[in-house]
């Protein structure tokens, strides 16, 4: 029954977002124009709910060179790639706003695990562990509120599955507002490495996500 809610509430406030923040958009897309030469938009193929594929949309933040269909963090030297304006989105996130697009449209959720690269075939057979790759994917959630960038696949795959096992309006909300307090403070951004937390840090991951 709440998936039905969630989607209703996913329509409505994306339609909100993309009026409300059309202004920023605006702003956004000459910035990039101005920064680099290439395409505003970037799109990338993407697992669904059930292992669909979808184009994900991102505002471009690395050169029109950048190896393809390659996660950043097994880029040899990222930065090299990513423009100025790109360091400024990803830092602040704003580089996913055109994913309001995708849940509005119905590809994704605001709240749901990160959708995977499609060729990120280690990712997406520990989520088939927890039911993670059978709800719609989110434009953040509970690994990222827990980690980011910064947490190995397997307990990423598992914060998912928790994730999964407890999803509710309150579970939505608690993943809404921790993503603005992680987006402020910047926590799990980590460019060109995942998986760099010691076992010290994934076992108080661990605790917190309990």
């Amino acid at each position: 029954m709440y998936l039905k809610i969630k989607r209703l509430i996913d329509i409505i406030l994306s339609l909100i977002g993309l009026i409300v923040l059309s202004p920023i958009y605006l702003i956004l897309i000459i910035g990039i124009k101005i920064d680099s030469r290439g395409p505003v938009l970037f799109k990338q193929k993407r697992i669904g709910i059930n292992k669909t594929h979808f184009k994900i949309l991102k505002f471009r933040t690395m050169r029109i060179d950048t190896p393809k269909d390659t996660p950043t963090h097994l880029l040899e030297n990222p930065q090299q790639y990513i423009t100025k304006m790109g360091n400024f989105l990803r830092k602040t996130s704003l580089d996913e706003l055109p994913q309001i697009w995708n849940i509005f449209v119905g590809q994704m959720s605001i709240i749901g695990p990160r959708p995977a690269l499609w060729n990120q075939y280690d990712l997406i057979a520990e989520r088939d562990k927890y039911g993670a790759n059978n709800v719609p994917p989110g434009l953040t959630g509970w690994a990222q509120i827990n980690g980011r960038d910064e947490l190995p696949i397997e307990v990423k795959a598992k914060l998912d599955g928790e994730y999964v096992e407890r999803i509710s309006l309150r579970m939505d909300v608690k993943c809404f507002f921790g993503t603005i307090v992680s987006v402020v403070k910047s926590d799990g951004v980590v460019e060109g490495g995942t998986g760099r937390t010691t076992k010290k840090d994934v076992a108080a991951t661990k605790n917190q996500a309990k």
